[in-house]
């Protein structure tokens, strides 16, 4: 028996790959789905089974390519329904894999659909919990995201995913592995561990929302507490996930590669935002004007489905050179597959044919610390938690995720400076209000992690986890 965690940062998203005497599961499958087939192929296995533990708001699962490339089954639990060919299968069915099992454990509350698959090993013993979006290391699935569809209010869900926690999980023995769908850095959920590999013993100990002690009345309170709203794209990426999608390989095969001249065109023929996905420091030292920034190497896909509201917006990419089909294949991942084309040969190619080009502008911690004392208006562009736990005194929280609700606080024509925690964020922020003509924007390179080396003050710091 093998189990791989094929785990990608950037989502914060795990996928599962388990082989069995040459038979192969896959659970909760990225979009692009050939590493799974050449993986089966190398350890000369089949793809049996597709299982999918509930429809995903923050990715687009491969579900439907991996089971038209290979012939298996989707298999969901109860209450899914999709649109597409699957299995529901019931709550307790048994799926035979090679000399394992898979047993379907039913458990909604996060989504009325939610399923953990839990695996026995050769010898019929409880091995490992898939526990989806149910159970993370820490936390557990926020009961908000499925209210349209359930007709539900979130303090329904939360009560029934007591339930389904109560008789489905902690009933498990405690050397159980726990196998979650997200760690930290998923909006799944509002305090997920960055381990991504647990125990239900550990669980027990560790997860707030698993005290023994704890009654359904104070599990609903704690669970929905502090929920931030969810991102905008997740109800599009739900859709996707229920009704299908175009396989990825023909989005990236249809992008097409554009000189200067050709690029120059499509942007102002159809009104295509153009994205730049290099790194910050190269997006401050020239851009095409108007562009906006969001660097393939930071949380890429999350501010992406975020800040494009629209998830059929034509888009124009500036990558660096050789990455062009992993940033169309990434926007893909969060349902963004209006990938018009690339400029061949990344920024250079602009520079070199005479194109007009913009830079921002920057200074460093040591220099706002001056200037700061001359009263300079400066903003704070991280999370509302980020703030809260500390930030410089009399500076207003303006949350990137927001920024639209607040473009009315930032001057319009003089000089303002804005920070996140290290750079990148705020380099989003800068590029937006930019491309909005606040051409007076200056980034605070380092953010507030340089911030706090200098002598500008700030409040007292407060533990994230105290805070409510």
């Amino acid at each position: 028996m093998k189990i791989e965690q094929i785990y990608t940062g950037c989502l914060a998203q795990g996928a599962y790959y388990i082989e069995s005497n040459g038979e192969v599961a896959i659970i909760d499958p990225l979009r692009e789905v050939q590493p799974y087939i050449d993986r089966a192929f190398n350890d000369g296995a089949t793809i049996k089974y597709i299982f999918e533990t509930h429809f995903h708001a923050d990715f687009v699962s491969g579900h439907v390519t991996l089971s038209e490339k290979t012939g298996a089954p989707i298999i969901y639990g109860p209450n899914a329904n999709p649109t597409f060919n699957a299995h529901s299968a019931q709550d307790g069915e048994v799926f035979q894999l090679g000399n394992i099992t898979l047993t379907v454990l039913h458990t909604p509350g996060h989504t009325m659909e939610s399923t953990c698959y839990l695996l026995k090993d050769e010898n019929g013993k409880d091995h490992a919990l898939f526990s989806g979006d149910t159970l993370f290391l820490g936390d557990v699935g926020r009961p908000d995201l499925a209210q349209k569809a359930a007709d539900m209010t979130q303090e329904q869900l939360a009560g029934i995913l007591f339930e389904s926690l109560r008789t489905k999980i902690m009933t498990l023995a405690d050397d159980v592995i726990v196998y979650p769908a997200h760690g930290a850095g998923s909006a799944c959920g509002k305090n997920l561990s960055k381990e991504t590999v647990g125990s239900i013993g550990e669980q027990k100990v560790t997860n707030y929302a698993l005290r023994a002690d704890m009654t359904k009345e104070e599990f609903i309170k704690e669970v929905t507490d502090g929920l931030l709203p969810p991102p905008a794209y997740f109800p599009m990426n739900v859709k996707l996930n229920k009704e299908g999608y175009e396989n990825v390989e023909k989005i990236i095969a249809e992008a097409q590669a554009l000189d200067a001249n050709a690029f120059e065109a499509a942007a102002n023929e159809t009104d295509a935002l153009i994205l730049d996905v290099r790194h910050q420091d190269d997006f401050s030292k020239g851009h095409i004007p108007g562009s906006i920034f969001i660097g393939i190497d930071g949380q890429f896909a999350p501010w992406v489905g975020a800040l494009i509201l629209d998830y059929k917006q034509p888009i124009l990419l500036v990558t660096p050179e050789g990455r062009e089909k992993e940033s169309i294949t990434r926007l893909a991942r969060v349902g963004y597959d209006q990938t018009l084309g690339y400029l061949n040969g990344g920024f250079d190619t602009w520079k070199n044919a005479g194109k007009e080009y913009d830079t921002l502008n920057s200074v460093t911690a040591d220099q706002l610390e001056t200037l700061i004392a001359e009263g300079v208006p400066v903003f704070d562009v991280r999370k509302p938690g980020e703030y809260s736990s500390e930030h410089i005194e009399n500076v207003p929280s303006t949350p990137l995720d927001f920024l639209n609700e607040h473009l009315a606080e930032f001057p319009k024509h003089d000089a303002f400076y804005i920070h996140c925690a290290g750079g990148y964020r705020s380099v989003i922020a800068a590029s937006i209000l930019k491309a909005r003509g606040y051409h007076n924007v200056i980034d605070v390179k380092g953010g507030f992690a340089a911030i706090r080396q200098t002598g500008i003050k700030t409040t007292a710091y407060v533990c994230p986890s105290t805070l409510k």
